[in-house]
């Protein structure tokens, strides 16, 4: 079983990755797990004054920087994973890639840095839902 997990480096997103480490024993096998964090495209016309290999620097960084709690508890947990970071519209690239790397499921918390406040289900996590035809575990 592979599930991806999309993370953005927020409270929630981090409690999403805690809380699933402890849901593990109710899967019968533990999965192949893979994280990934989606930054979004920079606006305006700084790509036409940037050169593209800085733009593409600066996402690495700022993906890595996202991605670096979801790294930290799951090396505490001795658990094997994967990362990506990738540019796009947030919850089409967690749909595409997870399309892409044959996930069974994405498992994600229900608001991160991109909710909409007061909402009871954040934009990205109920834009998953509407999207996906994979199975979309959300973490509260």
């Amino acid at each position: 079983m592979n599930v991806l997990l999309p993370v953005d480096g927020s409270d929630n997103s981090n409690k999403a990755v805690a809380d699933f480490i402890q849901f593990l024993d109710n899967y019968k096998v533990i999965p192949a797990v893979h994280l990934l964090n989606v930054q979004a495209p920079l606006n305006g016309n700084i790509t036409f004054l940037v050169d593209p290999a800085e733009v593409k620097h600066y996402h690495e960084e700022e993906g890595l920087k996202r991605l670096q709690p979801a790294r930290d508890l799951m090396d505490q947990a001795g658990l094997a994973y994967q990362f990506d970071v990738t540019v796009g519209e947030v919850a089409e690239m967690i749909v595409y890639f997870a399309t892409e790397q044959g996930c069974d499921q994405i498992v994600m918390g229900s608001r991160g840095l991109g909710a909409v406040k007061g909402l009871l289900l954040g934009s990205i996590a109920h834009k998953v839902v509407q999207l996906s035809v994979i199975p979309v575990l959300l973490i509260k």
